[in-house]
């Protein structure tokens, strides 16, 4: 009898941690967002589960052989290139920093909107390769995969769990549409701001109306970059019945890449499940090399500057006003850099091809953080308590870091205007103001008083799916609801229809009964 109750608590305990291995298929998405799906992959793998990965024939980072997955490479041409965002970069720092015409502006914009396009016909192209290639499919039928795993800013993996009946799980900070919330959860545009708008919780009058104008730009985006490409794939293979986001909004799990240590309040769904920083860890002990530069600092510290996975070098003129600012400093300097060496470099500036970011902005005397402002070096900043001087670039980098500088914890840099000056002036208001660091500090605070780490968060409910083969109860139904019902304005005009005519029939009454009485009142005269 007492043998018995440790076997059964053994047999629970294996039975709740999933460590019996599931089979899980993952759909991720190239480049950065790849960084951050690996970092799942391998946690699952440690935690004895059998990982697939679909990935592109052409992939730049998602490699054929792995020893925490398998892999099934798909033909595939096309899609985002490195060489495509440096003349993007370049075209665009041109256009801002030389006050080009507006008419040029939306003509790069145009050209990004065509290439996102083109991005989402690649993808449904190697979908459709996929759903003709008998022996992949009949592959992934015969393995029975307990979960789909995929990145919603590519639309294949919500495909698949539909062709397989297979329950899915979403690793998200974007769809297909844009921010991951707006898909499911209630989004009032007077206090939650649109991505991209640059706007806060806390919005004046104009402010709303630019986010709603914001908003409606976004469903013009919408209109022509997705809508046609997965109405069309999912017309062919499912029917008319089928609407292809309600296969996104279908999602069991959404597993949310930040916080409300980054994100601002708002509503939100049973089904969201907030991991931000999931991918930062403890500081592990920095290469022999690297830590000796890091201690020569003395009490001045060290600076670190990386502009992500993407973009490693800016034109030459920019990098020299940087490198220039830079040596005017006391400080040490860390940059991730692969272009020509800036002529203005300074002795207390060492560059590098690749560094460990996490570790480095996990040592204690690391004094800030140069960032594009990318989720992940954000998250990683705010696990760590590292003030940020953001250069944003692209994409949702500005939104990024303008909630950042909301909280206090940043301070940004145009592009358009950045030279030495400019550049050495804000880094030292970084740098000697102690605020920034205070309010970076108590942001990681909040991060790490968590019952739970966002790691163990998200592979629990990945496990928590597989057990379950689902989580419909989590589910709302509200995006099956047409605009007029959602907003119950069938109701409403009911409820006024249904008054109008008792005080319609009221008024009748009381005309009807004064006449009568009127009429009695003249016959007794």
């Amino acid at each position: 009898m007492h043998r018995s109750a440790p076997l059964g608590l053994l047999l629970v305990l294996c039975v709740l941690s999933g460590i019996d291995g599931g089979k899980v298929l993952v759909f991720p998405l190239d480049g950065s967002h790849w960084v951050n799906m690996k970092v799942l992959i391998e946690e699952l793998h440690s935690r004895g589960h059998n990982v697939t990965v679909l990935r592109a024939s052409n992939s730049w980072y998602i490699k054929e052989t792995s020893p925490f997955y398998n892999s099934i490479t798909i033909p595939n041409e096309g899609g985002f290139d490195e060489e495509f965002f440096g003349l993007l970069i370049g075209r665009l720092l041109k256009i801002r920093r030389e006050g080009s015409s507006i008419w040029s502006r939306l003509q790069l914009e145009y050209e990004i909107i065509m290439k996102f396009k083109g991005m989402h016909e690649d993808m449904m192209q190697m979908m459709e390769r996929m759903f003709e290639d008998k022996e992949i499919m009949k592959s992934i039928q015969d393995v029975k995969y307990d979960v789909v795993l995929a990145d919603p800013a590519a639309g294949g993996g919500a495909i698949l769990a539909y062709k397989f009946k297979i329950p899915l799980v979403f690793n998200v900070r974007w769809t297909v549409h844009g921010e991951g919330h707006f898909a499911i959860a209630p989004s009032p545009l007077s206090y939650v701001p649109i991505p991209g708008a640059e706007l806060t919780d806390k919005m004046s009058f104009l402010q709303r109306v630019k986010n709603v104008m914001t908003y409606l730009f976004s469903w013009f985006q919408i209109a022509v970059v997705a809508d046609p490409v997965f109405t069309s794939f999912c017309l062919k293979h499912f029917g008319p019945s089928v609407n292809y986001f309600s296969l996104f909004q279908d999602a069991d799990i959404w597993l949310m890449r930040n916080d409300f240590t980054f994100e601002f309040p708002r509503p939100t769904m049973p089904n969201i499940v907030y991991m931000g920083g999931f991918q930062c860890k403890p500081a592990k002990p920095l290469p022999a090399d690297l830590e000796e530069f890091v201690q020569s600092s003395g009490k001045h510290g060290v600076i670190v500057m990386s502009l992500g996975t993407l973009i490693s070098q800016l034109p030459q003129d920019i990098t020299d006003d940087i490198a220039a600012a830079f040596a005017q400093l006391p400080q040490k300097v860390i940059w991730r850099y692969t272009g020509p060496r800036p002529v203005t470099l300074g002795n207390n500036t060492l560059l590098v091809d690749w560094l460990p970011q996490n570790d480095l902005l996990g040592h204690p005397q690391i004094k800030a953080f140069v960032a594009h402002g990318g989720t992940n070096g954000v998250q990683e900043a705010i696990y760590h308590g590292v003030p940020i001087l953001g250069v944003p670039l692209v994409f949702d980098q500005p939104d990024n870091l303008s909630r950042m500088q909301a909280k206090g914890t940043a301070k940004i840099v145009d592009i358009a205007t950045l030279d030495r000056t400019v550049f050495l002036e804000a880094l030292k208001e970084v740098l000697h103001n102690p605020s920034y660091k205070e309010n970076m500090q108590r942001l990681s605070k909040l991060h790490h008083d968590q019952p739970m780490k966002p790691l163990d968060r998200a592979v629990f409910w990945i496990e928590f799916v597989m057990r379950n083969r689902g989580a419909p109860h989590l589910r709302t139904q509200s995006f099956r609801m047409s605009w007029i019902e959602y907003h119950s304005i069938d109701v409403i005009l009911t409820l006024m229809a249904t008054l109008f005519i008792f005080v319609f029939l009221f008024i009748y009454v009381i005309r009807y009964l004064f006449r009568v009485l009127f009429k009695k009142k003249v016959k007794c005269a």
